[in-house]
């Protein structure tokens, strides 16, 4: 199956928001066995829309468009659409009864450009939008030449199309495509894509079915292995060797065969363990605590931070001894170990961590560059202090701090748990 997306909305072409749409989708289909030929970006014009659905339907099986299904003037994917199909527009009572629901339930006063919302073209599947107001369809047709078209209108924001989708779209697709495509998911860290992909390219070179890619996200790596069979079980079964490979050569670096981040994984981890966390902070001002802090149920391990960005709070709240600080300074290992050691006696949680760097742009010296940071770990199995030299911009070597913690807290975890 083929597939073409287009993404609606002239915020999209002026880089006032970032498209991540397109990027999951692509993510998410590709996993499916769908093959994503081509990804359009279109503002919110109804003839430039049109042209770029015409287009994707010439060559495509499956369209797939987001975005533009609200009520504003410049909402027009819809009214576009049922253009293209030469289909009217109908009013649905349910849907309109729904909206009107949806508006005093929190008491807002439904304006009537929102009944825009409750009109479809006819012959099309609704979509429920459980999340927001804008419900997706799905419109099937056969072209002049006889081939089976589906086209997907999905709403734009992020939260409401992922959840529309893997409810409402991945099964109908599954239930066009006839066959059963299974992946097994292995997120890595502590390793680059390169180095992933150079231990597996005996795998890649000869890759048929099943097949395998790489993703590298921000300090972790996803691999992905698919297999297309006639049934679930046929599939897992040569699925069976490929995890047995990647074990193997891989193990040392797996931190979750889910879809999971790094962050999900530890938090949760540290939820699972029984342990109480804390962290002393410097040039990440908290962040370290701010993203744990995502994770529901946290509150059964995070139990302190404290953010100590001048050397006089490190002093006084830390009890980093002045010495220290005076003939080591504020980014060094001796000072990152007295910050781990300290907050975890403070604070009497099984695990402290800390962090003390040089974010930038400013601060840096000949012998401490910016991206300079020390990492530590402290736990009842001793400290562990890292020296760490991380590029790019402010908030990227604050994020690269963050994930490095993580990469720590998960090997230390890992050792508890031998």
């Amino acid at each position: 199956m083929n597939c073409e997306l287009i993404s609606v909305g002239t915020e999209i072409l002026t880089g006032a928001i970032l498209n991540t749409n397109a990027r999951w989708l692509s993510e998410e289909l590709s996993g499916m066995g769908i093959n994503v030929r081509r990804q359009t970006s279109v503002g919110d014009n109804p003839e430039r829309l049109e042209e770029s659905l015409r287009a994707a339907l010439s060559s495509a099986d499956l369209v797939i468009l987001t975005g533009g299904l609200g009520p504003t003037q410049d909402d027009l994917t819809k009214e576009t659409t049922a253009k293209v199909f030469n289909r009217a527009l109908q009013l649905h009572p349910e849907i309109e009864k729904e909206l009107r629901a949806w508006f005093s339930a929190r008491g807002y006063e439904m304006t009537e450009n929102n009944l825009s919302q409750a009109m479809f073209p006819e012959g099309c599947t609704i979509l429920p939008n459980p999340n927001g107001t804008a419900p997706g369809m799905l419109i099937e047709s056969m072209d002049r030449w006889g081939c089976d078209k589906a086209v997907f209108l999905l709403p734009g924001p992020p939260g409401e199309m992922k959840a529309m989708f893997d409810a409402q779209v991945r099964p109908l697709l599954a239930s066009r495509s006839g066959q059963s495509v299974v992946s097994h998911y292995y997120q890595l860290t502590g390793i680059g894509e390169s180095a992933a992909e150079d231990a597996l390219m005996d795998l890649v070179d000869g890759q048929t079915n099943p097949t395998i890619a790489t993703y590298a996200k921000p300090d972790q790596v996803l691999v992905r292995v698919t297999a297309s069979a006639d049934t679930d079980a046929d599939a897992e079964r040569m699925l069976t060797e490929y995890d047995k490979i990647i074990h193997e050569r891989l193990s040392d670096f797996i931190f979750t065969e889910s879809r999971e981040t790094l962050l999900e994984t530890v938090g949760k981890d540290l939820i699972a363990g029984g342990l109480n966390f804390s962290a002393a902070e410097s040039c990440t001002g908290g962040l370290v605590c701010a993203e744990l802090a995502q994770i529901p149920g946290i509150s059964a391990s995070l139990k302190a931070g404290l953010v100590t960005y001048s050397n006089e709070m490190k002093e006084k709240l830390l009890g980093v001894s002045h010495e220290t600080l005076e003939r080591f300074g504020a980014v060094s290992p001796e000072t990152a170990r007295e910050m781990c050691e300290n907050v975890r006696r403070i604070t009497g949680t099984d695990i402290g961590v800390s962090v003390t760097g040089i974010a930038g742009p400013d601060g840096a010296t000949a012998d401490k560059p910016v991206g300079l940071v020390y990492t530590g770990i402290c736990s009842g199995n001793g400290t562990k202090i890292v020296k760490n030299q991380f590029f790019g911009s402010r908030t990227a070597v604050q994020q690269r701090t963050v994930n490095k913690i993580l990469q720590m807290v998960r090997e230390e975890l890992k050792y508890s748990k031998r």
